[in-house]
């Protein structure tokens, strides 16, 4: 992780080096879970900075102390790489740049563009509940600016530990066009004079951002629409330290399947667990990058496509819904279409979670190219493997089913002709429809009890293709583990 250089206007212009290379960022909180609404956050950054050739910071923003979290910060990072969501600087940590943020407000406070306000939480909640009274926005008003401090003839009392607030100004009007919502604008009457650094030092969210994103030179700021309101107070900083305004893309809200926002305070899972529950990475990126996003009706792409055709212009601003059901579509399509070899090790993860030991006289990767056409995830693609290694347990009505007179009949006859023929899938196959035919059964009253027998189940891949994955002594072994010994 490197330093950033401290921003300094030159004498000559008073102006700051012009940033030609778009440089996107990433900046999550460690406070929770990093959900799929916060991973698209940080997916349409990373695209936007890769289709422009661009820059992607990694920011973490930790100054919240009661909540953030090393474990959060460490879930953010496995995240990151889990989907391939490169970054070209960082991790940055917030608190270990608060002598930065500290320089910058004595800065500020030199300028007598920020100050010292003493007023109490408790006289600024009975301000606030007056207001209210009144029907007037809640707001602080402005009493410790200095002037006002001095003509109120207002005393510090002993202990009182102060916050700094930003001088906001008290006209004019906060406009700028979003890149997703279009004209924004906020009179800077309704904005008060915010706090930057609390009483114990810490420097505020609002403040941070602004220095940071000052710092890292970044040029488009794409984040959630929940930070619209943050926006005026970052541009009136931004403006008061002469540093060039970011262009701002407010993202539009993931809803869950309830129609409430996607948050990690409303439910939302870690993007992690969906790792747990064996979906693909691409899956995911595929699914997140549509969720707000399209390229036509292109449904299924790469990540070299989406690097190539991505842009803010095609973010839509309407929120968009979660559909669990669309992104196990999407997986299931991934899944059958991976290289086994390159999931084999992960389905070997999860088998060994199922306590089922892996015999290496049965090709591994020979199950996964019959079984992931029909799994949704790797971890039932698991689990469909795990019966070949180790059948399940019959139910009564299956055992009974195999302990009929007619049901041992063609396993007899079954277990006979397969011991006889040479192991090749076409032949298998012939043989079991030969035996229905000449039985005048349904192919299904052979095939069943044949499933049955070898894998525990009724249902699994082509009976031709499971009998040559299992070769022929695994095969002729359980049939005879269900023939009746009289």
């Amino acid at each position: 992780m490197g330093s950033i250089p401290a921003r300094r206007a030159t004498k000559q212009s008073n102006q700051f080096k012009v940033v030609t290379m778009v440089r996107t960022r990433f900046a999550p909180s460690p406070t929770g879970l990093l959900h799929m609404g916060g991973v698209r956050t940080a997916l349409y950054a990373w695209a936007f900075a890769r289709h422009n050739n661009g820059k992607f910071i990694l920011r973490i923003e930790n100054t919240d102390r009661e909540r953030s979290t090393d474990a959060a910060t460490q879930v953010i990072l496995e995240s990151l790489e889990w989907l391939g969501l490169n970054y070209d600087e960082g991790p940055y940590y917030q608190m270990k740049r608060l002598d930065r943020y500290k320089a910058v407000i004595d800065t500020l406070l030199g300028n007598g563009l920020a100050y010292y306000c003493y007023m109490s939480l408790e006289e600024l909640n009975t301000l606030r509940e007056q207001q209210r009274r009144h029907n007037e926005k809640p707001r602080y008003n402005g009493h410790w600016r200095p002037e006002n401090a001095a003509k109120l003839n207002l005393k510090i009392q002993p202990g009182t530990q102060p916050v700094i607030r930003f001088r906001n100004p008290d006209s004019g009007v906060v406009q700028w066009r979003d890149l997703i919502k279009g004209n924004i604008s906020f009179n800077n009457e309704e904005l008060d004079d915010f706090v930057i650094a609390r009483q114990d030092g810490t420097p505020t969210y609002n403040f941070c951002v602004v220095v940071d994103d000052w710092d890292m030179q970044i040029t488009h700021v794409i984040r959630g629409d929940d930070h619209v309101n943050n926006t005026p107070k970052q541009i009136n900083i931004l403006r008061a330290l002469g540093a060039t305004v970011p262009q701002y893309a407010h993202l539009s809200t993931i809803c869950s399947d309830d129609g409430q926002k996607l948050s990690k305070r409303s439910g939302a899972i870690s993007v992690l667990q969906y790792r747990d529950e064996g979906y693909l990475p691409e899956a995911i990126i595929n699914y997140l990058s549509r969720l707000g996003w399209s390229h036509g009706d292109d449904e299924i792409f790469s990540r070299e496509q989406l690097i190539e055709w991505f842009d803010i212009d095609n973010v839509s601003g309407v929120p968009a819904r979660f559909d669990p059901e669309k992104l196990l579509w999407i997986n299931r399509h991934y899944l059958q279409h991976s290289v086994s070899s390159n999931i084999v090790g992960k389905v070997k993860e999860f088998i060994s979670q199922l306590n089922v030991t892996i015999d290496d006289s049965i090709d591994i990767n020979s199950l996964v190219d019959i079984n992931k056409s029909r799994s949704g995830t790797i971890v039932e693609l698991a689990e469909n493997i795990s019966m070949y290694y180790s059948p399940r347990k019959l139910e009564e009505k299956s055992l009974l089913l195999l302990k009929k007179e007619k049901t041992q009949d063609i396993l007899r006859e079954l277990k006979n002709k397969l011991s006889a023929i040479s192991w090749e899938k076409e032949t298998l196959d012939k043989l079991v429809r030969d035996i229905s035919k000449e039985k005048q059964l349904k192919l299904s009253e052979v095939a069943i009890p044949l499933r049955l027998c070898l894998l525990g189940t009724q249902h699994s891949a082509p009976f031709d293709q499971v009998l040559v994955v299992l070769g022929k002594n695994i095969v002729l072994q359980r049939l005879d583990g269900y023939l009746s010994k009289d």
